[in-house]
């Protein structure tokens, strides 16, 4: 938590479809919690921009779950500042990559977080 504090972050928003892990404390209840705890807000969005799309997920971004969501995600990032969570942790690799580009495409200034920058 000191790292996302550390970084300003008020908000995560979990894009996992499935917001479970068998990493104590990352499946979305106790994240939530933990999050809160700190002062931090939880925001799941993973049932509108959440990975594993029938037909790849570029197509998904042009459907309407994945607008709402995007709408959704720039409210709230208009206000707070915002990180993204994920499995994976390199976003070249993961979903997250779309959705950074939709964001960059309409203003949003957009950093990875990296520990020790």
């Amino acid at each position: 938590m000191s790292f996302l504090k550390a970084k300003n972050i008020e908000v995560v928003v979990d894009v996992r479809a499935f917001p479970r892990s068998r990493i104590k404390g990352f499946s979305r209840d106790e994240l939530k919690r933990e999050l809160e705890k700190n002062g931090l807000e939880y925001v799941w969005l993973g049932d509108k921009l959440g990975g594993f799309r029938r037909g790849g997920y570029e197509g998904y971004t042009k459907e309407e779950g994945f607008k709402r969501g995007l709408e959704i995600l720039s409210i709230i990032a208009r206000d707070k500042r915002v990180c993204l969570m994920c499995l994976e942790r390199d976003r070249r690799f993961c979903h997250r990559r779309f959705i950074v580009e939709k964001l960059k495409s309409v203003g949003f200034e957009v950093k990875d977080l990296v520990r020790g920058d």
